[in-house]
């Protein structure tokens, strides 16, 4: 049985994290930005609202599922995806970060679009297969939870371009730094666009069905 998570991130380390977000969004806009100045046919610029996307993030990874299945992303992003990568143990942002991509997939399907949450952790010491299903399952019916071997978390993790680090402390009650960004990912064309932790349940499904409806158009013509 897990411990009981009734802890707190101190002051210090939430500005950490945002010191580490901070330095994923430089690295995100800095290497999509060329890209998409370069390009004069992108079917999803309307859905960007502002945010630039695409290019190379995303790609393969090898990780495994809730049933302890080695699994690959062509075998898990075989639908539009909202990717979140964080851990089980994360006191609060964690949480609230995934039931709000939850809460957008109920947005979507309610308006006739099928999109799975997806949780990759980046805590797999702690992370089991087990753990990741069970907190999978208590946030929506859909959601996929990952973990794997520490060499295929950093390399899915370095596939996506995230960030992530363990604190120093108590060996079963530590912190881990990482960012918050949840990663939409169509099947066909993959990732298209980041979402931060201030856009809400209802902007991100304003957004990802743009994307899907202009994904959908693009394989039509």
């Amino acid at each position: 049985m897990r411990p009981k998570q009734n802890w707190r991130v101190p002051v210090s380390s939430k500005a950490y994290a945002a010191l580490a977000a901070a330095s994923v969004v430089g690295l995100l806009g800095g290497s999509l930005a060329y890209i998409y100045t370069q390009s004069s046919n992108d079917a999803f610029s309307e859905c960007r609202q502002g945010q630039v996307g695409g290019g190379d993030i995303g790609g393969a990874f090898t990780l495994v599922d809730g049933t302890g299945k080695t699994v690959t992303d062509a075998d898990v992003l075989t639908k539009p995806s909202l990717v979140y990568f964080g851990y089980t143990f994360c006191p609060d942002v964690c949480p609230m970060d995934n039931a709000r991509n939850a809460e957008a997939v109920d947005i979507l399907e309610e308006q006739g679009f099928d999109v799975q949450p997806v949780f990759i952790s980046v805590d797999p010491a702690r992370d089991t297969p087990e753990v990741v299903a069970d907190f999978a399952e208590n946030l929506h019916p859909k959601m996929i939870g990952l973990t794997g071997s520490d060499e295929q978390v950093k390399a899915a993790s370095k596939a996506f371009k995230t960030y992530y680090k363990k604190q120093d402390g108590d060996e079963e009650f530590y912190l881990v730094d990482h960012s918050t960004f949840t990663y939409l990912v169509l099947p066909g064309t993959g990732f298209v666009d980041f979402f931060r932790r201030e856009d809400t349940a209802d902007q991100m499904a304003e957004r990802t069905a743009c994307f899907i409806s202009n994904s959908d158009d693009a394989m039509q013509n």
